[in-house]
């Protein structure tokens, strides 16, 4: 018994750690696209506060510093409260 309680946790760790790693590695990856994305913006603290959560929520950012938002459906059609487009 204790032999299965051992290996399971030590599954559930590395299961754990795997998820972390993939999460980690998606949000330098936002992060990196949204620095290029934002790189022009006059206000580029909120630029990349709402490109990062697009990206997060998308899993991509449309190439370039404005446009070209066909390249990402998701991040295209997100909309914030007001109806506006909530993506830069």
């Amino acid at each position: 018994m204790r032999n299965w309680i051992a290996t399971f946790t030590l599954f559930a760790l590395l299961l754990t750690s795997s998820f972390l790693d993939n999460a980690m590695a998606d949000s330098s990856l936002c992060k990196s696209k949204c620095e290029v994305r934002c790189s022009k913006a006059g206000l580029k603290k909120r630029c990349l506060k709402y490109c990062g959560i697009c990206c997060e929520a998308c899993k991509c950012v449309p190439s370039g510093t404005y446009g070209n938002k066909s390249e990402c459906k998701c991040y295209r059609d997100k909309l914030n409260s007001k109806g506006k487009p909530k993506c830069p």
